[in-house]
């Protein structure tokens, strides 16, 4: 039996981590393989090390950064856990590349045949001036990516539109202005049909 791929995508502050988490809590009975991008991996973090927190780099140079750590994380642990009948959730896939490097960077991305695309993408969609205060608040400060201009992200929130205007039957467009907990309740009751069987909610 396959398993069911599910992504979170968004830009910045709009709660995709988050949003993660609580999924794999409402799901640990389905023992869910969480992986995050780039990231996931011993080459996806130090690749995740450079991109985010390294010098300056080309934008191209960024975009293949960003698809060589993907390559790697599904062949290591998508694929196989996929392949096993595993449900597995991603924080930001392919999606964002398209939507950072493509509409950010302004660069022609496309969907590698080598790619997989999820069964669903769940779009946490911020316009980006909300988006940067919270990811401004976020202990963290700010990476690589999220201390570009304003115009980039607006560009970045243009794409993830299109994206989702494209293929509406894989790209859920959430609105996450609402209360995290009122986006779970929406995000958990569409991955239950996925599942096609009632999962037990957290509470």
């Amino acid at each position: 039996m396959p398993g069911l791929f599910i992504t979170f995508e968004g830009p910045e502050g709009a709660g995709k981590s988050t949003q993660v988490e609580l999924l794999r809590r409402a799901l640990a009975d389905q023992r869910p393989v969480v992986v995050r991008e780039p990231g996931g991996t011993p080459l996806g973090e130090e690749v995740r090390r450079l991109l985010l927190h390294g010098e300056a780099m080309s934008p191209i140079a960024e975009m293949y950064l960003f698809m060589a750590a993907r390559a790697e994380l599904l062949a290591k642990v998508i694929e196989p856990a996929l392949a096993a009948g595993r449900l597995v959730i991603a924080d930001r896939y392919h999606d964002s590349t398209i939507a950072y490097q493509g509409g950010g960077r302004g660069l022609d991305v496309s969907w590698p045949a080598a790619f997989r695309r999820p069964d669903r993408t769940y779009l946490l969609m911020l316009p980006p001036e909300g988006g940067l205060r919270r990811a401004a608040g976020a202990e963290s400060g700010g990476d690589r990516l999220e201390l570009e201009p304003l115009d980039f992200h607006r560009r970045v929130f243009q794409a993830y539109d299109r994206l989702a205007a494209a293929e509406p039957e894989r790209v859920l467009r959430v609105d996450a202005r609402a209360a995290p907990e009122h986006v779970h309740h929406q995000v958990l009751a569409d991955a239950r049909r996925l599942l096609g069987r009632m999962v037990p909610s957290s509470s």
